[in-house]
């Protein structure tokens, strides 16, 4: 009996979590009958179904919508019209971009060029790899960028282990040699894990990483069957460390750009909502921020993985090429077959090319900082024009571009239901959801008294509480969406930072960075839940290495905040539209 009334607990544990979480912070707005009390229940209540995941990410979302206007928080109509916002319009426009990039095979021609640039020893191979991904990764979801280079990945480690099985000899490069020893037929891989997998957290992407809820059985659909050969544990272990680095750089490359990952995006459309008079976050000004950091995580995380993976001897990677050896021969010829089957540069890809150098041009120009930039011509309403502007007047052409000449029938560069796939909707409306919960923290006052409640932390060093923040995100972000977790934590730390009196930037940008840092396990975010679904890495293999490159990453972000962020954004002052609370604590950072 009771153990029947376990079973059916375990099996209805959702149902139970979703009735007694609730129950639970009832007591919450009714001992206290505030509209502070009543928006931190709803917070706690969206927190606990975000981190749990017992209703879809996107219908947690929407809870403000009911809840706000039962507690007398805010007007139905209101809470309406923070669920759209810039953001929206920004995802649009460069969702129609990253169609056009997937359809005509632009990145995969982009992949291919920046891997055979390298050269095809393990380390420059698995760095090609890498470069290649983290790039793409900047303006398509991170999932995507993942689903592009994998399978180029998995038919170059095939060849690979094809020539070991084939007897070829030659004169093997020790690079690829390793240390040989017994084959290894199976794949990591336990079915258990994999159907745990299938309820992974849904880590939400832009566009351009915006990460989709990724299933693991559509991983799997999307893998190829390798084929049955048998592999020495220097090829397992360069397997391992090619399907982890591609994971890795997919999550480093989309922080170095606003519309690279969500939690950029909903930091950039908070301080716009929070703070209207700051105009300090621009395109131009996070590349110059996060580009360094990228490209430092991304150089240790390759040495990491490499010395973790493949040999500790680095002096490996810089030997003359010499003869290759058949493994090196047969990556090779891989690479330049998938290169060849692209046939010579399309139309397409041309205009697909142009249409996203324009793109980015445009956003790096439009307000530099440092010189005027194009919106000034319209000297008027210079500040109504936004990225997202720029992003939804590129992306309509993409409808009305004609994809082939004259002697086709006309098509459009994309059509609605190839944009519709590729959208993002549960994003937009999880997005939303979190704009909602913000501007609700600043109608119903409970900004104003978190702000009061942690002033006393202004008497610790500004850095510690900045490290210790980021610790904190970075450590719950593995076990729940990205986006899930920057939109629990902004209204949180941005009354932090007008507590103790420091620039809210000097909080928020740190915090927003690590957000993305979820590389301990394959349920942390889709690219992880992907390449686990290969089969070559375990959970251990993975925690193993997502702990070093954690450490990497926090640290790059703390040495980039406080050294080149601060002339960037003005860190060291308190900013004029951040608001002055009676009786702060000067701290300065």
């Amino acid at each position: 009996m009771l153990r029947t009334l376990s079973r059916g607990l375990w099996n209805y544990r959702n149902m139970v979590l979703i009735i007694f979480t609730p129950l639970l912070l009832l007591p919450l707005p009714l001992v206290s009958s505030t509209k502070e009390a009543g928006c931190a229940f709803v917070l706690l209540l969206m927190a606990v179904y975000w981190v749990t995941e017992v209703i879809p990410l996107s219908m947690t979302a929407m809870l403000p919508a009911i809840l706000f206007p039962i507690l007398g928080i805010m007007k139905s109509s209101n809470v309406a019209k923070a669920y759209f916002k810039d953001f929206h319009i920004l995802l649009v426009g460069v969702i129609c971009l990253a169609t056009s990039i997937e359809k005509w095979g632009l990145h995969r021609r982009i992949a291919l060029r920046l891997v055979t640039m390298v050269g095809v020893n393990p380390g420059r191979l698995m760095l090609g790899f890498m470069s290649g991904c983290a790039f793409l990764s900047m303006w398509v979801q991170n999932t995507s960028a993942v689903a592009m280079v994998m399978p180029i990945v998995e038919a170059v480690l095939q060849q690979i282990m094809k020539a070991k099985e084939s007897g070829c000899s030659g004169k093997d490069n020790p690079n690829l040699q390793l240390e040989e020893t017994e084959i290894c037929d199976e794949r990591m891989k336990d079915p258990e894990i994999d159907g745990k997998k299938t309820e992974a957290p849904n880590e939400a992407f832009t566009c351009l990483q915006l990460q989709t809820v990724l299933q693991l059985d559509t991983a799997q659909a999307a893998v190829c069957a390798p084929v049955a050969v048998s592999r020495s544990k220097a090829d397992l272990m360069l397997c391992k460390a090619m399907c982890i680095g591609i994971a890795y750089s997919s999550n480093i490359g989309g922080i170095t750009t606003l519309p690279g990952t969500s939690p950029n995006l909903i930091f950039s459309e908070y301080l716009n909502q929070i703070y209207p008079d700051c105009n300090c976050i621009n395109f131009g000004n996070w590349l110059l921020l996060c580009l360094p950091i990228s490209a430092i995580m991304l150089l240790l995380t390759w040495i990491w993985l490499y010395w973790l993976f493949i040999s500790s001897d680095f002096s490996l990677l810089w030997r003359c090429e010499g003869e290759q050896s058949e493994k090196e021969k047969a990556a090779r010829k891989v690479l330049e077959d998938e290169h060849k089957s692209l046939g010579a540069v399309r139309p397409q890809e041309i205009f697909t090319g142009m249409v996203f150098v324009l793109m980015v041009l445009l956003w790096l120009t439009r307000s530099p900082g440092f010189m005027p930039g194009w919106a000034s011509l319209f000297p008027h309403h210079a500040d109504y024009i936004t990225d997202a502007t720029v992003a939804l007047a590129l992306g309509l052409l993409f409808f009305i571009v004609p994809a082939y000449g004259l002697d086709r029938k006309y098509e459009s560069m994309i059509s609605w239901e190839e944009f519709q796939a590729s959208m993002p909707w549960k994003v937009a409306l999880l997005v939303g959801g979190g704009f909602a919960l913000a501007e609700g923290t600043q109608e119903s006052g409970l900004s104003l008294w978190v702000a009061e409640l942690l002033s006393p932390l202004g008497n610790l060093p500004v850095l510690a509480t900045i490290t210790v923040a980021c610790i904190i995100v970075t450590t719950l972000t593995e076990v729940a969406s990205n986006a899930a977790t920057i939109t629990i934590f902004l209204p949180i730390l941005s009354p932090l930072a007008e507590a103790i009196h420091v620039n809210p930037l000097y909080v928020l940008i740190p915090t927003t960075l690590c957000t993305s840092f979820s590389f301990l396990l394959p349920v942390s975010n889709p690219p992880n839940a992907f390449v686990f679904g290969y089969g070559y890495i375990s959970i251990m293999d993975m925690v193993k290495a997502g702990l070093g490159v954690n450490v990497i990453g926090v640290l790059a972000v703390l040495l980039a905040v406080g050294t080149w962020g601060v002339p960037l954004f003005s860190l060291d002052t308190y900013p004029d539209w951040a608001p002055v609370l009676p009786g702060f604590n000067s701290t300065e950072p």
